[in-house]
Order: C-alpha cells, then sequence, then structure tokens
C-alpha cells in the first residue's frame, strides 16, 4: 500500500472514530436522583409565570437550545454536546422535577444555573415555559391569575298547570 493511501486509510478511520465517540457523547444518560425525579413544580403555569420562563429563556437558554426550544441556537454549533430537541417526547416525558434538576445542576457544556438565576421559583418558571414548546401535543395548560368563583345557579320552578 502506498503511503498516500495508508495516510489516507488512517485518517478516514480516525474521522469515522471520532464522529462515533462524539455521538456516543452526545446520547450518553443524565441520571436524576429519586428525590429531584419527584419533586413537584411549586409555581402554577399562569400567565405571568410564563412570561417570566419567557424571558429567562430569552436571556439564557435561547442561544444554544433555539427560540422554540429545537436545538438550533446560535451558538449549537459550539457545542460539544448535542443541545437536545425539547419538542420532542423523550424530553416532554420527563418529570418538572428532573427539568428543574438538569437546569439548576447543569452538565457538560450546559451550565448549571442555580448561582445565574437564584429564585428557585424563576427556575420553576422557565420548566413550565418549556412545556409549551410539545411537539402536536396538547398546549400548556395554563391557571388563570384571577380567582376561581363557583358558577351561580337558579332553580327555575316549574310551570303550574292552568286548570280553569
Amino acid at each position: 500500500m502506498k503511503p498516500s493511501h495508508l495516510l489516507a486509510s488512517a485518517s478516514f478511520i480516525l474521522i469515522i472514530a471520532s464522529a462515533f465517540m462524539v455521538i456516543n457523547f452526545q446520547k450518553k444518560p443524565w441520571p436524576v436522583p429519586e428525590a429531584a425525579k419527584t419533586k413537584k413544580n411549586p409555581v402554577p403555569s399562569t400567565a405571568a409565570s410564563l412570561a417570566t420562563g419567557k424571558e429567562l429563556w430569552a436571556t439564557h437558554c435561547k442561544s444554544c437550545h433555539g427560540s422554540k426550544g429545537l436545538g438550533d441556537g446560535s451558538k449549537a454549533s459550539q457545542l460539544n454536546t448535542e443541545p437536545g430537541d425539547f419538542s420532542k417526547s423523550d424530553f416532554q416525558i420527563q418529570t418538572d422535577g428532573a427539568i428543574f434538576y438538569k437546569t439548576s445542576e447543569g452538565r457538560d457544556d450546559m451550565p448549571g444555573f442555580k448561582k445565574k438565576i437564584a429564585d428557585q421559583g424563576d427556575i420553576w418558571a422557565i420548566v413550565n415555559y418549556l412545556r409549551g414548546f410539545r411537539k402536536g401535543g396538547a398546549p400548556v395548560t395554563t391557571v388563570k391569575d384571577t380567582v376561581v368563583r363557583k358558577p351561580v345557579t337558579t332553580v327555575i320552578p316549574p310551570l303550574k298547570k292552568d286548570t280553569t
């Protein structure tokens, strides 16, 4: 085999091996402690919390994850790990607690936000906002910011028959 062919073959093998390693690295599991998974979101999905989540998303998340959470942000191509597609079911089936944990703690290219966003309620608001990225799923359920009142029911007595 000619040296040029040998070099080309070695380069090709190196490229394939590197690609394989990157693909495996990107898809590694992200374990979440059971206590974090079962943690309930204390912030109702109201118009106000969704607005807060959207604002924080634009500031801290959009550049990597994209405006619709598809993983296509302006910085996504610079990352060593895929930012993921938050509209897919494998993301959306996670509990709110798991998403909160991952957002707070971070991993690899994903920074942890527990110090950058010190108010935990704001991180929960981001979790609420992320639920709006469902692909083909039900729209985000929001709780109105107003007081819910019981409907008033009026009982109307039956009409009396005229017997004259």
